[in-house]
């Protein structure tokens, strides 16, 4: 397996696509970083050469990926709760913060349903 940023990348794919196992870097971005590096993006990781690893490599320190992304996104998220915000409530309490209902669906955010006594009439 290749190493790049921390992230062991898979070798069977194709590098556009092992490229976005790192955080921070989804498919336009692995494409830009290819074209910057002179890499083709059909070719396998397992067939890269060490100088075509070591471009993409240079490549990717350009980009604010892994540690310092999720360091980043934790502290705007802490901010927005320190502050009070409604997006920051919204974040302590566990609910969704981008508008969606809660009524009957948000079971992601909000966990397994707590059952409620007496709900029938």
């Amino acid at each position: 397996m290749a190493r790049i940023a921390g992230v062991d990348i898979p070798r069977d794919k194709h590098i556009d696509i092992a490229l976005t196992y790192i955080y921070g870097i989804g498919r336009p971005t692995a494409i830009k970083i290819c074209e910057n590096a002179k890499v083709d993006t059909e070719k396998r990781v397992r067939d890269l050469t060490e100088e075509e690893l070591a471009a993409i490599r240079r490549e990717v320190t350009g980009y604010k990926v892994e540690g310092d992304l999720r360091r980043e996104v934790a502290m705007n998220i802490k901010t927005l709760m320190e502050i009070g915000s409604y997006r920051g409530i919204r974040h302590r309490r566990g609910l969704p913060v981008r508008g969606q209902n809660t009524r009957c669906n948000a079971r992601t955010r909000k966990g397994k349903a707590k059952t409620v006594a007496n709900k029938r009439k």
